[in-house]
């Protein structure tokens, strides 16, 4: 149970529903144990008029108040019951929705490598089918418990005092079946878990295969794929089944000893009139219903335990993640402005999930309103230094500078709020292409999204689709061209109008008339920002105002480009075969 201690928080936050939500269940609970008494009565008025005790009128009287009093007691019963799952149900739908947002909140605030050593469909599974589970755990478990306490104190007692002979036979099978519910139980809570297991890796490959639909069909690899859904099938349905046949057990079990009780009830409470020990026969029926109104309770400890087993292994696997801490930690809460001004002093750089050195003590600086370029071969450590600037990791060794401050005591989220990104890979949500763009600004008008679009050059192909800015996506943009989805984040990170732009080869699916296009405006753009390039072609360093080239992680030649034309080298011979047309 020490897992589930991190729900309490919730439970002190909406205490009085709770509170009033048990309250209500007692009162509900005894207004369900008035019916009995009252058809014993009914069956004691019939044997009385039958004996001629009573007179037909005084007979059908009571009668009438005795159905009254029990459809009464049920009408009420029926509404705080309402009431009931009004209150606790409820309550256990807020608790779900703080605790998904809470994991939701803190997957936001985790590193990078989180992210590469989890896998998406994990991820997704423990914050639907995991919280669902511990969700049972804070309402029906709760409801349900409190419905079978208030009827054990209540009713075991009433029955003792009544007639204890027929209530000690009546209860004898209930122990048992509690037991074997238990056992049920456990075995259910083991299948299950595997389930719970294997919908993790079912939502993995559901997932992977969708986004990837189009390598595996550019590879014509759907028979491959059909038979690994095939494959994985079979398991869910071998795993589906073993749990299915244990809770096959589960009614059939109920009703045997519920048949067993009523035997018990009639076979010893019949002799027991028959020998003049009770004083009507309406006490058998009497405790039929209470054996009846008691059966499901006492089947009820091993499903809630079941209910318990579950939610505390589902809560731990959500547990699992929200221990962990994000490596990369924000040490300031005030707000911090930023000049744009960046300095890189012998950073080096190793990946933590690989061990590969991307950069090895790289320094360079750029005054607020520069551009520079960083160029490099597949590998050099390009992209790298644009990770590092809005801290997605941090340095190795050496130290990043923003206005001669250490990158790590700013605000981290005036830090990242400050730059205007445009990774490598460009992604687009499953959305309009007018709120993608509006992503950049929230809040932002129709004319501000198509400014920025025409400074991208990205704005008469929108136009030229049926429905233009309200053109919907598909997942990740892939309705798209490639040109088009760099083109659409150029515009997205224009109208953020941030201090820092960074473009991590944005332009390379575009056609070299389009990026000069796109340069020109940029440099519009970023007359006063601070601005990094990473491109593969030289064009991209023609009008920097400073021009880096990466090896192996490492500083290769620095400068303009007219000091870099004028030395030997990486850059000079790239522009040379760009030039001349030759592959880079």
């Amino acid at each position: 149970m020490k897992e589930l201690k991190h729900l309490n928080k919730y439970f002190r936050k909406y205490w009085f529903k709770l509170l009033m939500g048990i309250l209500i269940t007692i009162i509900a609970r005894v207004f369900q144990l008035v019916m009995p008494s009252y058809v014993k009565k009914i069956i004691e008025t019939v044997e009385n008029y039958l004996s001629a005790d009573l007179s037909e009128t005084i007979a059908r009287q009571q009668l009438l108040e005795f159905i009254g009093i029990i459809i009464g007691a049920a009408l009420l019963s029926g509404f705080f019951t309402f009431l009931m799952r009004q209150t606790i149900i409820n309550v256990s739908r807020y608790i779900e929705y703080d605790l998904k947002n809470e994991v939701f909140d803190h997957y936001q605030r985790l590193s990078l490598n989180f992210y590469k050593s989890n896998r998406t469909g994990d991820l997704m599974n423990r914050i639907s089918e995991d919280v669902t589970q511990v969700r049972m755990y804070a309402g029906p478990a709760i409801m349900y418990g409190i419905q079978t306490l208030t009827l054990f104190v209540c009713l075991v007692p009433l029955m003792f005092i009544k007639a204890p002979t027929i209530a000690f036979y009546a209860l004898v099978p209930l122990p048992f079946l509690s037991v074997l519910i238990y056992w049920i139980s456990r075995v259910i809570h083991k299948r299950s878990t595997r389930v719970q297991a294997f919908l993790s890796d079912l939502s993995t490959f559901a997932q992977e295969t969708f986004s990837g639909i189009s390598v595996i069909k550019a590879y014509v690899m759907e028979p491959n794929t059909n038979h690994q859904a095939q494959v994985l099938a079979l398991q869910g349905k071998t795993k589906s089944m073993d749990l299915a046949r244990v809770n096959a057990w589960f009614f059939p079990l109920m009703i045997l000893l519920i048949g067993v009780s009523n035997i018990f009830v009639i076979y010893v409470g019949g002799r027991q009139y028959l020998n003049g020990e009770i004083e009507s026969i309406g006490t058998i029926a009497e405790f039929i219903l209470y054996v009846n109104m008691l059966t499901w309770p006492v089947a009820i400890v091993g499903w809630l335990t079941s209910i318990i087993q579950r939610a505390e292994a589902s809560q731990k696997r959500i547990n699992e993640f929200l221990k962990q801490e994000p490596e990369i930690q924000n040490h300031c809460t005030d707000p911090t402005p930023i000049q744009g001004k960046i300095t890189f002093d012998k950073v080096s750089f190793t990946y933590p999930d690989t061990g590969i050195e991307a950069l090895h003590e790289v320094s360079f600086d750029i005054e607020p309103g520069q551009t520079l370029t960083i160029l490099g071969k597949t590998g050099s450590g390009k992209s790298t230094i644009l990770e590092l600037i809005p801290r997605l990791y941090d340095v190795t060794a050496g130290q990043i500078l923003i206005d001669d401050t250490p990158v790590g005591a700013f605000n981290l989220n005036d830090l990242r709020d400050a730059i205007g990104a445009v990774p490598q890979d460009a992604f687009l949500f499953s959305d309009t292409i007018e709120n993608n763009i509006r992503f950049g600004k929230e809040g932002a008008n129709k004319e501000e999204i198509e400014s920025m679009a025409k400074m991208a050059v990205v704005h008469e192909n929108i136009t030229g689709f049926s429905k233009g800015y309200q053109t919907v996506l598909g997942e990740r943009g892939i309705t798209l061209s490639g040109g088009q989805k760099q083109r659409i984040s150029i515009a997205r990170a224009l109208l953020k109008d941030p201090v820092i732009y960074l473009f991590d080869d944005c332009l390379s699916a575009v056609d070299t008339e389009t990026e000069e296009a796109i340069l020109t405006n940029l440099k519009k753009a970023s007359r006063h920002k601070t601005t990094l390039i990473v491109s593969h072609r030289v064009s991209s360093a023609i009008h920097a105002d400073k021009v880096i080239v990466l090896e192996n992680g490492r500083v290769l030649q620095s400068g303009t480009h007219d000091q870099l034309m004028a030395q030997e080298g990486y850059y000079k011979e790239l522009y040379i075969n760009q030039l001349s047309g030759k592959e880079s």
